[in-house]
């Protein structure tokens, strides 16, 4: 076990959430420590509920930057995770990989298992399709999905904001994979298969018939693409579901490379929206939403890191923070514990530098193209909710889910 925390990680070039963000810090808003420790505490229930055995693996090795236990290399600090990313050669389709998981469920030829000239093409495809044209095509549907789904909050009704964020999620996903399928559909769908797939490439036990059932979880999610799949380019902006205009990007003639962008994009903001605003409302970080959005949104990112793990295996040997691997080796990278998640707690008034926080998102090649869409649809929606002040009347975590998360947060206006 070996490998210092780097004092300089290398930069990576941040997605701003806001063009009207602040560019000096942000003015503090007092957090209590109560306030903070309920934060915290609430948050850390979404990990014990989904992967118990898990998180308390990775809880009890977090001490060393990285640990070996057979074939398993554990990478916690900031070294290990990039030297895992970006200086071990990764086996893409290797099972117990998210790759392999996706090109076996999915049928191949996904961003996961491509190489050389293909992988470099449909990324630079993905990259248009989420560039800021794209996401600004998108922004309004996803914001008419928060005026419909929080109006309650105006007359002092509840919402349960995994479902506003389900909506969310799909109904932008559907517009741009331009399907012509319900949101909500696409969601649990989607939701489906992921948590299905997860079983097959995270660490730990597998249950017998697991392959069996997210295969058959992934068969019902490349139906529901194909057949929801328009022929034609949806017209001019409307209203919703899903009929913005979206250009045509990587994904128009390839179900199963749509297929899996739902699975990433939406688990991903149904892990990541609810858990966010249970942070603003036990921490008392709302105002932040009004005076610091684009610092709130830094923060809450790197504290919730909606995607905590990468499991990976490596096709070559290489070092991870001074540990040799060898080909075969599985590698599980804890973005968690590399961007401080787990010590830290968030301060939109003192973000963590952009070469820190971008870390969630991956680094290099490896990054997520869809940061600047995260970032978007977190900022918007914190800021939506942000005049009713909401609190959490309850929540309950999701113990099926692919990502730690919510399976329902009953948030509650008190203004």
């Amino acid at each position: 076990m070996t490998g210092p925390f780097p004092s300089t990680p290398p930069a990576s070039s941040p997605a701003r959430a806001s063009p009207s963000a602040p560019t000096s810090p942000p003015p503090s808003v007092p957090a209590g420590r109560a306030g903070m420790r309920r934060a915290r505490r609430r948050d850390r229930r979404v990990y014990l509920a989904s992967h118990p055995v898990l998180f308390a693996l990775l809880a009890a090795t977090r001490r060393w930057p990285v640990t070996r236990l057979g074939s398993t290399v554990l990478a916690h600090s900031r070294t290990a995770y990039l030297d895992g990313l970006l200086r071990v050669p990764l086996d893409r389709t290797a099972d117990g990989t998210t790759g392999g998981a996706a090109g076996r469920l999915t049928g191949g030829g996904l961003l996961f298992d491509q190489e050389g000239d293909d992988h470099r093409s449909s990324r630079r495809g993905l990259a248009d399709a989420l560039s800021v044209e794209g996401v600004t095509t998108l922004r309004p549907i996803w914001m008419a999905v928060l005026a419909e789904r929080l109006a309650p909050l105006a007359t002092g009704r509840p919402i349960d904001l995994v479902d506003v964020a389900a909506d969310l999620a799909g109904t932008t996903t559907a517009a741009m994979l331009n399907l012509d399928v319900s949101g909500r559909d696409l969601a649990a769908v989607a939701s489906d298969a992921a948590a299905a797939g997860a079983r097959e490439h995270l660490p730990g036990p597998r249950r017998p018939g697991a392959r069996e059932a997210a295969e058959a979880a992934a068969a019902r999610l490349s139906s529901l693409v194909s057949a929801a799949k328009r022929i034609d380019p949806p017209p001019s902006p409307g209203a919703r579901p899903a009929d913005p205009g979206i250009p045509a990007g990587p994904h128009d003639d390839d179900s199963g490379l749509a297929a899996m962008l739902a699975v990433a994009a939406i688990n991903t903001t149904v892990a990541a929206l609810p858990r966010a605003a249970a942070w603003c409302a036990d921490a008392g970080f709302w105002p932040y939403a009004e005076i610091a959005l684009d610092s709130l949104v830094t923060e809450l990112l790197r504290a919730t890191t909606p995607t905590p793990l990468l499991p990976r295996v490596a096709a070559a040997s290489g070092t991870v923070a001074g540990c040799p691997v060898h080909a075969g080796d599985r590698l599980v990278l804890v973005a968690r514990h590399a961007v401080d998640a787990h010590r830290t707690d968030p301060d939109p008034a003192a973000p963590a530098p952009p070469q820190v926080a971008q870390l969630v998102f991956g680094a290099g090649p490896h990054a997520c193209p869809g940061a600047r869409l995260a970032r978007a649809q977190m900022a918007d929606t914190l800021a939506a909710l942000a005049p009713y002040r909401p609190k959490v009347i309850s929540a309950r975590p999701d113990r099926r889910s692919a990502l730690p998360g919510w399976a329902a947060l009953i948030l509650a206006p008190t203004r």
